[in-house]
């Protein structure tokens, strides 16, 4: 599995959306792209196309995250598709959804969501070690739920704030290798699968009122972020979460 410049890239939860969006910009980057998906095989199927139509090279991998032996599974995928070449660019994208207020929060939702957005990454990135380049590039998909106080999301922002920690930790450990290890917070972002939930009369309008870009956010804005952190043109970035957002909840605007 070869592209353009013999770069590779493992780009977790890239069936549809933000992961989707990544994928197909890392492929247009030259990278041959190993597309990970936990139960979307059509959606996955589609991504690869995607990036099959403008010339680029994929391939899906299906591995449902949160479960035992959920890295194994995948990895088995991965190893294969490289057939023995390094792996230059990991992105944890794959994510399970925010599980409601605390008052309502299950143990069972509670633990799906630490398995599926911190365990698996963090395993992810252990069993890519030995498989990435020295000078390779990790990028984490965390959320500006991190920096803000919203009593829906407490127990997925707790998660995003252990990918972002995750990501300094590693940053300074693997810096001797060359490897950049990088969290990316998007706000906001209006997606094929999600777009019915900024339909209700008037929420569109209020989120874009409180972001200094005056707009909602879409996967591309996020994906353009995540490939310029694979790119050589970040080599000097390593550690950082990078806000893509558009500015949300800066402050008032008057």
């Amino acid at each position: 599995m070869t592209g353009p410049t013999g770069r590779t890239a493992l780009v977790t939860g890239a069936s549809r959306g933000i992961g989707r969006a990544i994928a197909v910009r890392l492929a247009a980057q030259g990278a041959a792209v190993i597309v990970h998906f936990g139960t979307d095989e059509r959606g996955a199927a589609a991504t690869v196309e995607e990036i099959g139509r403008t010339g680029g090279t994929a391939l899906a991998v299906g591995a449902e995250l949160g479960v035992d032996g959920d890295v194994d599974t995948l990895f088995a995928g991965v190893e294969a598709a490289l057939a023995g070449q390094p792996l230059d660019v990991l992105v944890n994208n794959a994510a399970a959804a925010p599980a409601g207020p605390i008052g309502v929060t299950t143990r069972e939702e509670f633990d799906h969501l630490f398995a599926v957005n911190v365990r698996a990454p963090y395993f992810i990135i252990q069993r890519a070690l030995p498989l990435l380049r020295d000078g390779g590039r990790i990028v984490t998909i965390s959320s500006v739920a991190t920096r803000m106080a919203n009593p829906t999301q407490t127990s997925f922002a707790m998660t995003k704030g252990a990918v972002e920690t995750m990501s300094m930790t590693l940053a300074n450990e693997l810096g001797v290798r060359g490897i950049t290890v990088n969290a990316v917070a998007p706000g906001a972002t209006r997606t094929p699968a999600n777009g019915p939930s900024f339909e209700a009369p008037g929420l569109a309008e209020l989120i874009a009122g409180t972001t200094a870009l005056d707009r909602l956010g879409g996967p591309d804005d996020v994906a353009d972020v995540v490939a310029f952190l694979a790119s050589d043109a970040a080599r000097w970035i390593t550690g950082q979460v990078i806000d893509a957002s558009g500015g949300l909840f800066l402050g008032p605007r008057v």
